[in-house]
């Protein structure tokens, strides 16, 4: 018996492995089984992750649309996949007695920006990397290739005063410290944090 939540998530997850230890083998195993009906839905399974609390489990599970792709996943979308997700959970011939909770999200848009698929993802926003061996820059995200990532700097301006464009720079991946969009009002519809949608949500179904 499962208890099924859609939702979408800007803060830390306990699903980004970035964030917590590497996964055990049953993380392991149902990332192999849950893949699948992922990527029947023309969705990558970012992760997998597990919480024992006792007799009960809450199992976590990320997903997020392909790389090419702009925008973020609709909470619509993250039910018909949690739905999906728990029908194969409730036929797992290996698994336990135990009851679990199902949560499925999509990443959000305060992700650290780790791989090159979320650098890919991240086209066109506007975002802080922080350089290995170099000045910080902030700035738009123009393209991304197997090397690196160019991004269009803004230049500090005085307050008031428009912000203004530098000439595009490439910083390689293996000069990146680490990366993370800036959120700009203007998207935050395309990451499912506007109007009755803003933040963590829960909409639950029972299974």
């Amino acid at each position: 018996m499962s208890h099924s939540e859609a939702r979408t998530s800007s803060d830390p997850d306990p699903a980004n492995p970035t964030e917590r230890e590497v996964r055990n083998p049953e993380e392991s195993r149902l990332r192999d089984l849950l893949e699948p009906a992922v990527v029947a839905n023309r969705l990558y399974l970012e992760d997998v992750a597990i919480q024992v609390a006792g007799s009960h489990r809450v199992v976590h599970v990320v997903i997020d649309l392909p790389q090419e792709e702009t925008g973020g996943v609709s909470l619509d979308v993250i039910a018909d996949v949690s739905r999906a997700l728990s029908d194969v959970m409730d036929n797992d011939p290996q698994a336990d007695s135990r009851p679990y909770d199902l949560e499925v999200s999509s990443p959000g848009v305060g992700r650290p920006l780790t791989e090159p698929r979320h650098w890919h993802r991240a086209r066109g926003r506007m975002v802080k990397v922080n350089v290995i061996q170099g000045d910080n820059v902030t700035g738009r995200i123009q393209s991304v290739d197997d090397e690196g990532v160019t991004l269009v700097p803004e230049q500090e301006v005085k307050k008031g005063t428009k912000p203004k464009q530098g000439e595009p720079v490439k910083i390689p991946f293996d000069r990146i410290r680490q990366g993370k969009v800036e959120v700009e009002f203007s998207h935050l519809h395309e990451a499912g944090l506007e109007d009755d949608e803003n933040g963590p949500s829960g909409r639950p179904n029972g299974y």
